[in-house]
């Protein structure tokens, strides 16, 4: 998704009475400090409850249905994804469908409710500049994995694997795994991998610096971490145009995305870099 215009977007939207826009965050965070098993079902439904009553004290019969129209979908939405929910949902909603966002975020947010002439989007710009749109590369010698993320969230994931023999970076597709393509490098024996790639350490990942700045641009990267040996995120760092964030001195290549975007999210960085 596109944030940045989204939020935009959101903030140009006017509706006056009786239409007015639905605004919706949702704490759903089961290892909150103040969050019991369930609570966040109680929020919605007094949530929901309470403009109910306030539209039916109003007496605006015409409001009263949009309201109930939004309710609808939005209930149904939470039922839909009850199974999978992540650290909370945010929704935006109006009874002509005109504005419908809802997503599910491993970000937590403060539950709030509006029925308002405008979209309340200062929470989700908030959670924007906390995590913009970030690249994430993790480096293990031969091995680079790259996640693609936003607001907590893994937007797409790319893995590749260096082939000694020709000192290309091949992309592995997703019915590949390291294992298959480390027959790239069946001729070598597994000393002579090592030695062969730190003779050459720095000039290959020269040659993949050119790759991570093109991802860059194409990825619209407002932010990018390196993960993994400080040396090989030096090299990078050193063939990069791209400005580098931060980097965190730790081998996670196989670790779950998410842990690894929560530790970067998290600002749990051994190192920080400026360029």
């Amino acid at each position: 998704m596109d944030m940045k215009r989204l939020i935009a977007k959101l903030k140009s939207v006017y509706r006056e009475k009786p239409h007015r826009v639905f605004s919706m965050y949702l704490n759903t965070d089961p290892s909150g400090p103040e969050q019991q098993v369930g609570d966040w079902k109680i929020h919605l439904k007094n949530g929901m409850n309470n403009f109910e009553s306030y539209l039916k004290a109003d007496g605006d019969s015409e409001e009263k249905k949009n309201f109930k129209i939004v309710k609808d979908k939005v209930e149904q939405y939470v039922q839909d994804n009850e199974l999978n929910l992540s650290k909370s949902i945010v929704i935006f909603a109006t009874a002509d469908e005109e504005v419908w966002f809802a997503e599910r975020f491993q970000m937590p947010v403060e539950t709030y409710f509006y029925w308002e002439e405008t979209a309340k989007v200062d929470q989700l710009s908030q959670m924007y500049e906390q995590f913009p749109k970030t690249g994430i590369i993790l480096t293990q010698k031969e091995s680079i994995k790259i996640i693609d993320s936003e607001l907590g969230s893994v937007l797409d994931t790319k893995r590749f694997m260096l082939d000694l023999i020709t000192e290309d970076w091949k992309e592995l597709t997703s019915s590949q795994n390291e294992q298959e393509a480390i027959e790239f490098n069946g001729e070598l024996r597994p000393d002579k991998l090592e030695q062969r790639f730190e003779a050459n350490r720095s000039r290959l990942y020269k040659t993949f610096a050119s790759k991570l700045d093109k991802l860059a641009k194409d990825k619209q990267w407002d932010s990018i971490y390196l993960v993994g040996d400080k040396k090989e995120a030096q090299d990078l760092i050193d063939n990069m145009n791209k400005p580098v964030t931060g980097v965190v001195d730790k081998n996670m290549l196989d670790h779950n995305e998410r842990r690894v975007i929560e530790m970067v999210q998290g600002d749990r960085f051994l190192g920080s870099i400026k360029q």
